[in-house]
């Protein structure tokens, strides 16, 4: 394989922002993947895994090591004899190009997760979520490279650490490479909605069943309301989804927030709404740092920090640390950041 000339990872982003990458390098199968890791690892090369670059915000300043464009596809099917289907997916197939042939077979259990931008494999890094549904749900297995051992691993799902956006991928971000998943589905052509704003927009009580293309539908209608389904020529749009995690608080300190904050049970603790916060410290929709500011709160959630048209980078952090300033400063809360961010830190300046 030989590197492309250096391109601006913005172009690569959906939030339209970062600087150059030293090399870039397109990988279309498995083979070429670990080959390209392992190199860049003995000659001490740093690499970057770029899949759909919905979920990292990357500094002007660039990356300069390789960026390693995982392009690798493949999806396999093997229907069990209990109903259910095992799906092997390459990490490199679109999420929601797979969710959308999903509920086209009516198979359940990722419907919920429509219309999330980016690749299979950031599912499992992140545990990407939605409307009451996780991915770790379904997982099965990933295939991972481990860079310390050099071998390829099944890893089983009960191995992965998952937690509320969190996996032992993600935890341990510079030892495992994301090479597929398999994730098991049910051939029901139903699935039970939990989330009530889903079961609200489909017109029935939670924890009720509901056509697969029927959720997918409401799930894209609301994610569109929000501007979390990405527009090429609407700016509102160009963001990193949801730019911080709901915070997961202790009892106590979940309690010492108002009353009216939204609170969800979760087995770390207590979940408390990070769009409410933020909403609640006088940062309201499209709110800015001043008039002519590039980077904003969407028009239409709280979560999504935007890209108007011309930020940079440092931009878009300036916006986010003021973001979670007020959010402290106002209820004692410390917000997270999402997505994976490259080249800077909301720490430092």
């Amino acid at each position: 394989m030989t590197p492309s000339p250096a391109r601006s990872l913005a172009a690569r982003t959906t939030l339209r922002v970062g600087g150059p990458a030293g090399d870039w390098i397109v990988v279309e199968d498995d083979d070429a993947l670990v080959a390209e890791v392992l190199r860049c690892d003995a000659a001490g090369v740093p690499a970057l895994l770029l899949g759909g670059g919905s979920n990292l915000l990357v500094a002007d300043a660039g990356f300069p090591g390789t960026v390693i464009d995982v392009s690798t596809t493949g999806a396999n099917v093997d229907e069990l004899a209990d109903g259910r289907v095992r799906v092997t997916l390459a990490a490199g197939e679109g999420w929601d190009d797979i969710v959308s042939r999903a509920v086209a077979h009516g198979w359940s259990g990722i419907e919920a997760l429509s219309g999330i931008p980016g690749r299979v494999g950031a599912t499992p890094i992140q545990n990407v979520g939605a409307y009451g549904q996780d991915v770790s749900q379904v997982i099965e297995s990933v295939r991972v490279l481990d860079r310390v051992s050099g071998a390829v691993i099944d890893m089983p799902a009960s191995d992965c650490a998952f937690g509320y956006r969190s996996s032992i991928f993600k935890v341990e971000p510079d030892r495992w490479v994301v090479l597929g998943i398999t994730i098991v589905l049910h051939a029901s052509g139903e699935g039970i909605v939990r989330y009530p704003e889903l079961a609200r927009e489909l017109g029935i009580a939670p924890e009720t069943s509901a056509p697969v293309a029927a959720v997918r539908g409401a799930v894209l209608a609301l994610r569109a309301r929000k501007g979390m389904v990405l527009v090429a020529d609407d700016p509102d749009t160009w963001s990193a989804g949801s730019f911080f995690t709901n915070p997961i608080l202790d009892a106590e300190a979940a309690m010492s927030l108002p009353a009216e904050c939204p609170r969800f049970p979760s087995d770390q603790g207590i979940k408390v709404s990070a769009a409410w916060l933020i909403e609640h410290a006088d940062m309201g929709p499209g709110f800015a740092l001043h008039p002519e500011a590039q980077a904003a709160i969407s028009h239409r959630h709280a979560l999504a920090l935007t890209n108007r048209g011309s930020a940079t980078a440092a931009d878009i952090l300036d916006l986010a640390r003021e973001v979670r300033r007020r959010v402290h400063e106002q209820f004692g809360v410390v917000l997270t950041p999402e997505p994976t961010l490259v080249g800077c830190s909301l720490d430092g300046e």
